[in-house]
C-alpha cells in the first residue's frame, strides 16, 4: 500500500511539472506576442533558486569542453609549427643553395677572365684530400689523366696561383702548393717590375728573394709570376709584400709575402691544360707523371 502510494505522488508530482512547464510556455509565447511580461512572484522564486543551480552543474560541462578546446587548439598549433620548421628548412636550403650559386658565378667570371688574358683551356676541380705530411704541402685532386691533366700543369684559383700539378693516375692528381718548402717561382714585383725568385717556407706565408741594389720593393706591392721559368705563364698573381728586410750590406734582400689564396679555404681549383716550355722539355724526357691508383687512395682523406 505505502509502496503505491509512493508512485501515485511521484506521479502526482512529475505531472505538476509537466504541467507547470506547459503552463510556462504558453504564459511565454503569449509575453512574446504582447512584447514582455513580469514573472510571478513564484515563478520569479524558482528562477532565481534554479539560476545557481543551472551555473553549478554546467561548470563541469563547461570545464570540458574548454579543456578540450584548448587541446585541440594545441593539436593544431603543434601543427602549425611542424609545418613553419618544414617551411623554414626549406627556405634556408634554398638560401644555402643561392649563396653557393652567387660565389660559384662570381667565380666562373673570374675564370670567364682569365682564360680571355691567358687563352688557354682549364679544367675545374675539387680538392678531395690534403697530405698529411708536416715537409710537403700538397693536395690530391678528383681529375686525372682521362681529363687531360698531366704533371707541369699550373693549378690557380680565382684568387691566384695555387702550385703546380706533380703527379696523376687515371682519375686524380697531386697537386704542390707553392708555399711548399721545394717550390721556386720567378716573380716580378707589378708595380716596378723587380724581379725575384718566390720560395715557399712550408707555412702562411712566402719568401721573396731579390737583389738589393737597383730593386724597388715595398709594402703592399702585388707580386706576380714572370714566366721566365718557363713553368708558370706571366702575370698569374702569387701575393702581397708583408714587410721587407733592411737593406744591410747584403747582395739579396728578402722580403714577406701574404699568398693571395687562402690555402685553408680553398675547395675548388682550376687546372690550366697547357704546359710551360721548361715542363713540356721536363716531360718529354723523363717518366714521373704517374702515380698509382692505390697511392691516391692513400692520400685521399
Amino acid at each position: 500500500m505505502d509502496d503505491l502510494r509512493r508512485r501515485f505522488s511521484t506521479s502526482l508530482i512529475i505531472a505538476g511539472i509537466v504541467a507547470a512547464a506547459i503552463v510556462t510556455m504558453v504564459l511565454d509565447r503569449r509575453a512574446v506576442e504582447r512584447g514582455g511580461r513580469d514573472l510571478p512572484a513564484w515563478l520569479g522564486a524558482v528562477m532565481d533558486v534554479a539560476a545557481p543551480v543551472q551555473k553549478l552543474v554546467a561548470v563541469p560541462f563547461e570545464t570540458v569542453r574548454g579543456t578540450f578546446s584548448r587541446y585541440v587548439a594545441l593539436v593544431d598549433t603543434q601543427a602549425e609549427n611542424v609545418r613553419l620548421h618544414a617551411q623554414v628548412d626549406e627556405l634556408e636550403e634554398a638560401n644555402l643553395q643561392l649563396r653557393e650559386a652567387l660565389v660559384a658565378s662570381g667565380r666562373l667570371q673570374h675564370i670567364a677572365l682569365m682564360r680571355e688574358q691567358y687563352e688557354v683551356p682549364m679544367l675545374p676541380a675539387e680538392l678531395v684530400g690534403v697530405d698529411t705530411s708536416p715537409w710537403f704541402q700538397s693536395v690530391l685532386l678528383d681529375r686525372g689523366r682521362d681529363r687531360g691533366v698531366r704533371s707541369g700543369m699550373p693549378v690557380i684559383s680565382e684568387q691566384g696561383l695555387v702550385g703546380l700539378v706533380t703527379a696523376t693516375s687515371t682519375r686524380s692528381a697531386k697537386a704542390t702548393l707553392m708555399i711548399d718548402r721545394q717550390t721556386a717561382i720567378d716573380g716580378v714585383v707589378q708595380r716596378s717590375r723587380a724581379r725575384g725568385i718566390v720560395r715557399g717556407e712550408g707555412s702562411d706565408e712566402l719568401s721573396f728573394e731579390f737583389v738589393a741594389r737597383g730593386s724597388d720593393v715595398q709594402k703592399d706591392d702585388q707580386v706576380i709570376t714572370s714566366g721566365l721559368d718557363g713553368v708558370y705563364p706571366k702575370g698569374l698573381l702569387i701575393g702581397t709584400i708583408d714587410s721587407v728586410s733592411d737593406a744591410g750590406s747584403h747582395l739579396l734582400r728578402t722580403a714577406s709575402i701574404r699568398p693571395a689564396v687562402d690555402f685553408r679555404r680553398l675547395e675548388q681549383v682550376f687546372v690550366m691544360l697547357q704546359r710551360g716550355p721548361t715542363m713540356e722539355l721536363l716531360y718529354s724526357t723523363s717518366v714521373g707523371d704517374e702515380f698509382s691508383e692505390e697511392d691516391a687512395e692513400e692520400r685521399a682523406p
